[in-house]
């Protein structure tokens, strides 16, 4: 079975591109005029693409269902698989009593409201970010901040804005790592552009939330803790972003900050404390002081996540797992059988890389984390259980937007978008970012928002002589300003603050500093593609990235033994701080 794609199928460019963009259209009606849940969404986005690519396209109904599928499995390996593995690790780290030891050290390292919240909702949550994402930052970070004594609106809008430096790099850099799948671009590539633009961002928020919370004047108190938050965050997240790519900035830049953040405030105080009793009643100052054995315990199943994460990442140790464990197939029916608009034969392969996978790392961190926390594996099974079900929905949501733009991609849609955006001409980089914008807040999910558009901005882009990593990097980093405002962000902070019902007060909150974000990230891009081209790095394709490493299959065996006897190492110190506290426990 063969068919070649059709930029243009109704004779009029105008009537194809509203038909083409019906599918998004009706993603927006669902899910702001009827309200409907996100995995419903992606569903219904689903059938009306299959109608449309068959009736309008004419696209063989069995290679449009085909390439559903292939997104569709996709969107299960290797995204699902990290989504799962963190969201497990995180699980166990709340059962264990963990979590709270880290929270409750990171709400005591300062009395001062406006640098608890400069640690809790900016550093923390990035942390949290890189490790879970989909929501679990801000719910957590929120519920901190009220704890302490912080407005709930406030907390929740605080943590919401907060969260717009790290979630371009979330959940183990899961939304990289998509866009790189859709556009054929690096992943390093594209985390190298991304971490040249986000910094910028990364470096105003500090200030941009403390002065909405307490004023410029009470702000302007303590802007050396600001500058420090501020600039170890984007210099971390620069160097990380660029040397290491997209799996790590969120976890070291996060940690990095706060620790460099704490250590700071060990030699620099305010003049004057300031307290929430001026924002909601009066601050809850608890001192929790824990020995260093106990906080390295806690930490410990983050440690080894980075340490993991790390290891993964080196190329000579991917080569060595891929030569055990990576099954590459031609997916049925699908491969070879579309004809693009050059005349080129589309390659459909899927790449089954089950121990070099991301989500592998952080499964194996994990398992070697239960045991030294605490717990015992019965337990984590019930754990593991309970994070399944706890992400049900998610599932099937990413499943079903994952399907839903392969089937743009490969019926054409998406180039008939691009067709029609190019029309803009020179000014399409301005509005690059919107696009990205628009997709999270579709979707709630930078992940959801790059499977829809990258492959647009990148073809839109080509057509206009822009480069274009340019496009897709913006629609990364313009999609982190659109998840304050994505309603299931809002539905989470909302829960996490204790505002059900009032979710329109904070999108109220929320949605002017979404827009003044917005305009100054168009403002970079535009000055990205026309005066400042050195900053974009050398485009690289996945299977140049791939085959880009120096060291050679006998290194990675190497690197594999040294990494596995620093862990031994860590996890047998770790092991016996846990047993020497139960001991004396057992003693008292």
């Amino acid at each position: 079975m063969e068919w070649t794609q059709v930029i243009d199928p109704l004779g009029n460019l105008a009537g194809s591109m509203l038909v083409a963009i019906i599918p998004i259209l009706l993603i927006f009606y669902s899910l702001i005029v009827r309200k409907m849940k996100i995995h419903n969404v992606g569903l219904l986005a689903v059938l009306s693409a299959l109608v449309l690519v068959v009736v309008i396209y004419k696209m063989p109904v069995k290679l449009a269902l085909f390439s559903v599928a292939d997104g569709a499995l996709y969107g299960l390996f290797p995204i699902c698989w990290i989504i799962i593995s963190a969201l497990f690790l995180f699980n166990c780290t709340v059962e264990s009593g963990s979590f709270e030891i880290i929270k409750k050290s990171v709400a005591s390292v300062t009395p001062d409201g406006r640098l608890q919240t400069l640690i809790i909702a900016f550093s923390f949550g990035a942390f949290l970010e890189g490790v879970a994402g989909f929501g679990v930052p801000v719910a957590l970070t929120a519920a901190m901040l009220v704890s302490l004594g912080m407005n709930p609106l406030h907390a929740a809008g605080m943590c919401l804005i907060a969260n717009t430096a790290p979630v371009a790099f979330g959940s183990i850099g899961i939304p990289i790592t998509v866009a790189s799948q859709v556009t054929s671009i690096s992943e390093l590539t594209l985390s190298q552009m991304v971490g040249r633009t986000l910094p910028l961002i990364s470096l105003i928020i500090p200030f941009y939330l403390i002065i909405l919370l307490c004023g410029f004047k009470k702000a302007w108190e303590i802007w050396p803790a600001m500058l420090v938050s501020g600039v170890s965050f984007a210099v971390i997240q620069f160097v990380s972003s660029n040397l290491l790519g997209p799996s790590l900035p969120d976890i070291l830049a996060g940690a990095g900050s706060l620790l460099i953040t704490a250590l700071f405030l060990k030699y620099w105080k305010p003049k004057k404390v300031w307290d929430f009793s001026s924002d909601n009643g009066t601050t809850e100052t608890k001192e929790n002081h824990y020995s260093g054995g106990e906080l390295l315990k806690a930490w410990s199943p983050f440690i080894l996540l980075s340490v993991m994460v790390i290891a993964w990442g080196i190329p000579s140790i991917k080569k060595v797992l891929d030569h055990y464990g990576q099954i590459v197939f031609e997916f049925p029916v699908l491969h070879n059988a579309i004809t693009d608009l050059n005349g080129n034969r589309v390659p459909h392969l899927f790449r089954l890389n089950f121990l070099s996978a991301a989500g592998t790392a952080v499964l194996i961190s994990a398992l070697i984390s239960i045991p030294l926390i605490g717990l015992n594996f019965k337990r984590a099974r019930r754990i593991l259980l309970m994070t399944l079900d706890q992400l049900k929905y998610a599932i099937v949501t990413i499943a079903a937007i994952l399907g839903f733009a392969y089937l743009m991609n490969d019926s054409g849609m998406i180039q008939t978008m691009a067709a029609g955006l190019a029309n803009t001409g020179k000014f399409f980089p301005f509005f690059a970012p919107v696009l990205g914008w628009l997709g999270v807040f579709i979707t709630g999910s930078d992940t959801s928002s790059n499977a829809l558009f990258s492959r647009l901005q990148a073809a839109t882009a080509s057509s206009i002589g822009v480069d274009p990593v340019v496009t897709v990097s913006a629609n990364i980093s313009g999609g982190v300003i659109g998840k304050m405002i994505s309603p299931s962000s809002i539905a989470v902070a909302a829960a996490a603050g204790n505002l059900v019902g009032k979710e329109s007060e904070l999108f109220k909150y929320t949605f002017k500093h979404s827009f003044i974000l917005l305009f100054v990230m168009c403002v970079v891009v535009t000055a990205q593609a026309y005066l400042i081209h050195w900053i974009v790095p050398e485009k690289l394709s996945v299977a140049a990235a791939e085959n880009s490493g120096n060291a050679g299959i006998s290194a990675g065996y190497l690197y594999i033994t040294v990494f596995a006897f620093l862990l031994a190492v860590f996890s047998f110190i770790v092991y016996r701080i846990g047993r020497k506290d139960k001991d004396m426990l057992n003693v008292k």
